[in-house]
């Protein structure tokens, strides 16, 4: 099957976090890679509250959605890494301002993640058409 990559419409020449895609489409489907709270603009992490980093990275999963032409109301499952899973009340209050209607599936999991960020959020999206 034929794949397409996707990326956050704001990602600078040159900005490189690793071997991956924004965001890959293959049939109906788009799966967006595990983002963060980044600046694209900068290319810098963007460190704060639970709260700011959930905003940040919801807002740039959305972006990359919406690159594709889908929307949050698309998103069929997410996968959600917390660096403290103490975090988890803040962050779902954040996330659940985001999502409307039927909720997408959801795993909450502590990871260890990179550059001491404190969320990130990957997506598995169904594309109209």
């Amino acid at each position: 099957m034929e794949k397409k990559k996707v990326n956050h419409p704001q990602r600078q020449p040159g900005f490189v976090t690793g071997a991956y895609s924004d965001g890959v489409i293959s049939g109906d489907l788009l799966f967006v890679s595990g983002q963060a709270s980044v600046d694209f603009n900068t290319s810098e992490f963007v460190l704060g509250t639970i709260e700011e980093e959930t905003h940040r990275t919801l807002q740039n999963v959305r972006q990359i959605i919406e690159a594709a032409g889908a929307s949050l109301d698309d998103v069929l499952k997410t996968t959600v890494h917390l660096a403290d899973i103490n975090d988890f009340p803040a962050y779902n209050e954040v996330y659940d301002s985001y999502f409307t209607g039927v909720k997408p599936a959801r795993t909450t999991v502590q990871s260890v993640l990179a550059k001491g960020i404190k969320v990130e959020i990957d997506a598995i999206v169904r594309l109209s058409k």
